[in-house]
Formats: C-alpha cells, sequence, structure tokens
C-alpha cells in the first residue's frame, strides 16, 4: 500500500510534458495574433461592440486553454465560443440595438457617416480647372498631366506641389499635338476611356495639402474642396460653400431649418424606442390592434384545434370504433407534410380567381369568401388554415393520455349514475389536462409567435390604411417586426424593431413563468386524484 501511494505521489509532483505545452501555448499565441489583427481592423471600422464581444470571447478562450483548473472544459472550448459568438452576443446586440437609432438612413458608425461627408467636395471661386491625362506606374500609382486656360502643361503628383516641366526635366517626354507628353518615365499613359472609367482615380488627391487636385468629371480635373468639415466642439458638419452649420441631432446632421445631410449615423436615443411602442398615439391605433389579434390568434388556435384534437381522440378511444387504425393514420397525414408545403397549397385552394374552394363555393352558394382582400375573412382563414396543421397534433397527445386513464374511474362514475358528459367534464377531461396542460400552454407560445403561418399566408395583410408603420390586418406582432427590420418595402427600423422584441420576449417569459407554476399546481391536484 505504501508503494502504490508513493507512486501515485511521484505522479502527481510530475510535472507535465513540454512538447504539449509549448504546442497548446503556439495555438494560442497564434490565436490571439489574428485576433489582435481582427480586432484592430473593427474598431478602425468603428464595430466597437462586436470588436468586444470578439476580445471578450478570446479572453475566455486564453484562460480556459491556460489555466490548470479549466481543463474539464478546454474540449468544450470551440463549441462554448461559437454559443458565446452566435447566441448570447446577438441577444446582447438586439439588446443595444433596441436603445439607438439603428435604422434606414442610420445604419453606419458615426466615424464613417463623417468620413463619406468628408469626401464630398466643390469648386470655390477662385478655384481653377485644367483638362486632364491619366499616367499609372507598374506599382499602381497615378499621375496627371494638366492644361491650364492659357495652355500650359502642369505635372500632378499625389503629394507633391504642383509641376510645370519643360520635356526633358522630371523624366517628361517629349510632347505632342495636344501638348500632353508621350511619355512620362516610370509611368505609362492611359487610355482616356479607361481612365474615365477607373474609380480609384476620382479618389486620388493630387498636389499638396492645402492645394489638392481632383479629377471631377471625365474631362475635367479641379483645385476641389471639401465640403463638409466636422467641427468636434459644436459636434457638427460645417459647409464650406454656404455656411450653413449641421448639428448632429439624434444621428443625423441637420440645420435649425431641418435640412438634414445623409448619410446619417447609429447613436443612442434611450427609451424613444420603447415609448414609441407603449405611448406613441400615432402608433398606438396599429399596435392595439396588433396585440389584440395576437392574443386572439393564439388563444382561438389553442382552443379550436386542442378541440378538435380532443374530439377525434375521444370518438378513436372507442374500442368498437369500425377501421379505426386506418382512419386515424389517414387522420395524421397532415401533421406529416411539411408545414411549409401545406400553407401554400392552402393559399392556392382559396385563391379567389384560381383556387378550388373559391371556386366550388361559388358554384354551389354564387359567393365566396374575400379569404385575402377582407380583414375578418382573412383572419378566419388563418385560423382554418392552423387547424388543419395542428389537430393531429393534439389528437396523437390526447390519445395517448387517454389511454392512460384507468378505466375503472369512469366504470365506478356510471355506477353511481354519472351521464356521459359528466364523466367527460368530471373525470376524463380533469385527468387529461394533468399530462397535456404543459402542452396546452406550449402550444399557446408556439402560437404567439407562428410568423411561417402569418408570412406565408398573405404576409398579414390585408394591410391597414393610415397607420404610421406598415402594418396588415393579420399581422402578429413577431411579423410586424420582421416587416419593420427586414423588409424594405415596408420600412426599416432595426432599434425599433428590436424593442419590440425584447417586449415579445418578456410576454413569452411571463407565459413560461406562469406555465411552470401552473404545471406544479396540476402535478400537487394529480397527487390528491
Amino acid at each position: 500500500m505504501a508503494t502504490v501511494t508513493l507512486q501515485n505521489a511521484r505522479k502527481v509532483g510530475r510535472p507535465s510534458p513540454v512538447l504539449p505545452r509549448l504546442f497548446r501555448l503556439a495555438i494560442v499565441v497564434a490565436m490571439d495574433s489574428l485576433v489582435v489583427w481582427f480586432l484592430l481592423k473593427l474598431a478602425a471600422l468603428g464595430y466597437y461592440p462586436f470588436a468586444a464581444a470578439i476580445g471578450i470571447i478570446a479572453l475566455f478562450v486564453n484562460v480556459v486553454l491556460l489555466r490548470k483548473e479549466t481543463y474539464p472544459i478546454r474540449w468544450m472550448v470551440v463549441g462554448l465560443a461559437l454559443m458565446a459568438l452566435f447566441v448570447i452576443y446577438p441577444i446582447i446586440f438586439t439588446v443595444w440595438v433596441a436603445f439607438t437609432n439603428y435604422g434606414e438612413g442610420h445604419l453606419i458608425t458615426k466615424e464613417q457617416a463623417i468620413d463619406q461627408l468628408s469626401k464630398q467636395t466643390y469648386l470655390p471661386p477662385e478655384g481653377k480647372a485644367y483638362a486632364w491625362t491619366a499616367f499609372k506606374s507598374p506599382e499602381g500609382e497615378y499621375a496627371l498631366w494638366l492644361i491650364g486656360e492659357g495652355g500650359n502643361g502642369y505635372l500632378a503628383r499625389p503629394g507633391e506641389p504642383l509641376a510645370q516641366p519643360q520635356p526633358g526635366e522630371l523624366g517628361v517626354g517629349e510632347l505632342d499635338a495636344s501638348g500632353i507628353p508621350q511619355e512620362i518615365e516610370g509611368y505609362e499613359r492611359l487610355n482616356a476611356f479607361l481612365a474615365a472609367a477607373d474609380s480609384n482615380l476620382t479618389q486620388v488627391m493630387f498636389g499638396e495639402e492645402g492645394n489638392t487636385i481632383q479629377v471631377r468629371s471625365p474631362r475635367e480635373a479641379a483645385e476641389l474642396l471639401p465640403l463638409y468639415v466636422y467641427d468636434r466642439q459644436q459636434d457638427a458638419m460645417i459647409d464650406q460653400q454656404t455656411g450653413l452649420v449641421y448639428i448632429n441631432l439624434r444621428g443625423t446632421f441637420t440645420t435649425s431649418s431641418g435640412q438634414s445631410l445623409r448619410p446619417g449615423f447609429m447613436e443612442s436615443i434611450g427609451l424613444d424606442n420603447f415609448e414609441n411602442f407603449f405611448i406613441s398615439p400615432a402608433l398606438r391605433g396599429p399596435l392595439v390592434q396588433l396585440v389584440t389579434w395576437n392574443f386572439a390568434f393564439a388563444i382561438l388556435s389553442l382552443l379550436l384545434n386542442f378541440s378538435l384534437g380532443l374530439a377525434i381522440a375521444v370518438l378513436f378511444n372507442d374500442p368498437d370504433f369500425p377501421l379505426k387504425k386506418l382512419i386515424r393514420s389517414l387522420l395524421i397525414i397532415p401533421y406529416t407534410v411539411p408545414a411549409l408545403i401545406t400553407i401554400l397549397i392552402w393559399r392556392g385552394m382559396l385563391n379567389p380567381e384560381l383556387g378550388v374552394i373559391d371556386r366550388a363555393l361559388e358554384g354551389l352558394f354564387g359567393w365566396a369568401p374575400p379569404w385575402f382582400t377582407n380583414a375578418w375573412w382573412a383572419k378566419v382563414a388563418i385560423l382554418l388554415v392552423n387547424l388543419w396543421l395542428s389537430y393531429p397534433y393534439f389528437m396523437l397527445i390526447c390519445s395517448g393520455a387517454l389511454q392512460s386513464i384507468p378505466d375503472e374511474l369512469a366504470e365506478a362514475a356510471t355506477v353511481d349514475g354519472a351521464s356521459s358528459w359528466q364523466r367527460f367534464w368530471r373525470i376524463t377531461l380533469p385527468l387529461l389536462l394533468v399530462a397535456v396542460g404543459p402542452l396546452l400552454i406550449a402550444s399557446f407560445i408556439f402560437n404567439f409567435n407562428n410568423f411561417n403561418l402569418i408570412y406565408l399566408f398573405n404576409a398579414g395583410g390585408p394591410p391597414m390604411a393610415n397607420t404610421p408603420t406598415p402594418a396588415g390586418h393579420t399581422d402578429i406582432l413577431i411579423s410586424y417586426v420582421y416587416n419593420l427590420a427586414f423588409s424594405g418595402s415596408r420600412g426599416v427600423d432595426y432599434g425599433f424593431a428590436s424593442a419590440i422584441t425584447i417586449v415579445i420576449f418578456f410576454i413569452v417569459a411571463s407565459i413560461t413563468l406562469f406555465q411552470f407554476r401552473y404545471t406544479r399546481m396540476w402535478e400537487e391536484v394529480s397527487e390528491n386524484v
């Protein structure tokens, strides 16, 4: 025993092999070098939230790989890092975006917006214009030969003062009949059409700082000046041509008279998005309708789907029902077909022009409901399609739950004189809810966010009239958020959409907490049955 203990002690005290440690250290150093390079790129572009997330994840990976205490999770580090990057970070970013004006016209950072505005130029009254010919070196550097009003020729290079060389000076060759050098040493003359199509050429500033020349058209280069200059003290862009001051107003440079510059930039606006959701009179009308229909859709879908599924399950629970297995198998078919295909098929069958259901109704009654143009009939159609999609699920779970209810309970109730309805309401249904109750609340939560059905069937239509943000009569909150965030034809406002997403999260979280509490209550009841 003493020998074994001594051997174990030696194993514990023995240092780990050097080669694996060096290999692990080399991996960490290579990874950190790549991360630092990437972080510098992100910071230069102004993507600070993403850079912070990458930095925190990299720090976590370093700790896991280098600390002995974190050895048990070392083999999970890749999965944990990816989960943080693709799950946790998007959630945090969504919360952050909810407090900003991120959306159409405000998609870039402030540094990027200032940089874009600073690139706009104008020709001052004293500025000179020239005809130009472009030359390019093998290294990709440009030079311009400029001809002024008096026919004088000038050589312009980036960062160098304008020169007026004679042939043979500064590498300038003999001039042709137009006064343009046939060659410049170290440069190749560009074809006029190719030079005019070169987008890089218009971005190059020729000459020295304070007296720069820029190509402004296929025929003209001029002494252009920046049209807008950023003033950090005022946090404003100054128009150098008119003297107008554009103050930063919630992510948009705007004058006192209301003129604004594009593009704007992303900036924090506090709780404004949430105030618009809850307080704004302009949004109150459509949002009240959307929220009301959202709850009505989830509740009615749950009641209809569960009722039909339960009715079929009770019907087939009778052992003497003929062809029970065959009919039950046929009734499950809607659940086996992908919902995407089923929704599109129903949309086609309800089509007012070619749909088989509409044509049959018109043939029988001379009239068919306006499924896609009337708000109430559109809601009926949504509920009908959802009923077809969901009743097999409830039929299956109710069938299984009914099998678990002892027959002795119903027999005892029959002996006591209970009718069929009394046995169902007082015995079968309460015991059934013990098993399927949590699934019912989960189904309510699913239907509360049933985006696929709404979007694929009619995209939330028909549209509501006179709404500040585009919305449809069958839109639920999640489809409304999608239209705001991703559907450019119906408005793009990521900040407002993120705020609504957070509201939806709290609604669903409240329902989930209620589910847990209510489920425990049912379990307590079931113990006493």
